[in-house]
């Protein structure tokens, strides 16, 4: 029960500072620089008691102190989704290698789907970053599913893992990329950003070829599904509404990851 606790601890924290990052990086601000954090409505630097995750919410009833304007829901739905998420990765798998690097890929999904849909953008911080984390940790953390460990099933596992990593992530942003260049070609408009090429890429690399080809399909999956529904009850016109496809491969990116986690 205490590594189960200590993960709830460290997702609130990990969790707080994922809604630093989702709100600045879009607006193009540092996120040690300042320090301590601020009430996007009047600015003032909120005090160390009113920045506890979660429960500082739930005290000041979702509004800031000094100026009583109403703070995102946003907030606590993402550090609680960090705690869970860290809390369920240690119950099912316990503290181990592949728990922490299942941590660390929901931690990023779980910023990427917040800060696609709410400003429809994919920072490469955490996209980059996110790819060149995965890559290394494969060879810290070895896959132990996929295609590359089979073949270099007599070599150093740390090699194919690394391998299919590496696998993942340039099979995976290749296809997509084509996708993107042949939807253009033919609609005359732009269908995927970079920012969801960039996003698989780094999906793969933490979950090798088939994590990510996975995690491709049901995303794909949930943004058709939901996009439509969304468009027939908000009265969208389906020619311009912009999907947040990479809250959908978010979403499915976690689904994907935690019902593999056994094999990789």
């Amino acid at each position: 029960m205490l590594p189960v606790a200590l993960a709830i601890v460290a997702g609130l924290l990990i969790g707080s500072f994922l809604n630093v990052c989702i709100y600045r990086l879009p607006r193009d601000l540092s996120v040690v620089s300042p320090s301590r954090s601020f009430c996007p409505a009047c600015e003032k630097t909120i005090v160390w008691y009113d920045n506890i995750p979660l429960l500082s919410y739930l005290l000041l009833g979702g509004r800031c102190r000094r100026c009583r304007e109403p703070i995102s829901i946003r907030y606590p739905l993402v550090e609680m989704a960090t705690a869970l998420w860290f809390a369920a990765s240690i119950a099912a798998l316990g503290p181990v290698g592949i728990a922490y690097r299942l941590c660390a890929l929901g931690a990023i999904l779980i910023a990427l789907t917040a800060t696609d849909w709410e400003a429809q953008i994919l920072p490469d911080e955490f996209t980059i970053g996110g790819t060149v984390l995965g890559l290394v940790l494969s060879v810290f953390i070895p896959l132990h599913s996929g295609i590359m460990p089979i073949l270099l099933y007599n070599h150093d596992p740390r090699l194919g893992s690394f391998c299919e990593a590496l696998l993942g992530a340039g099979v995976s942003s290749l296809v997509l990329w084509l996708l993107r260049l042949v939807y253009e070609k033919v609609r005359h408009r732009e269908g995927l950003g970079l920012g969801d090429v960039k996003m698989v890429a780094m999906i793969g690399a933490f979950s090798g070829l088939q994590g990510v080809l996975f995690t491709i399909m049901l995303g794909s999956i949930l943004g058709t599904v939901i996009g439509l529904a969304f468009i027939v009850f908000a009265r969208k016109k389906a020619s311009t509404f912009e999907l947040p496809y990479g809250s959908f491969l978010g979403v499915a990116g976690l689904i994907v990851a935690f019902w593999l986690r056994a094999r990789t």
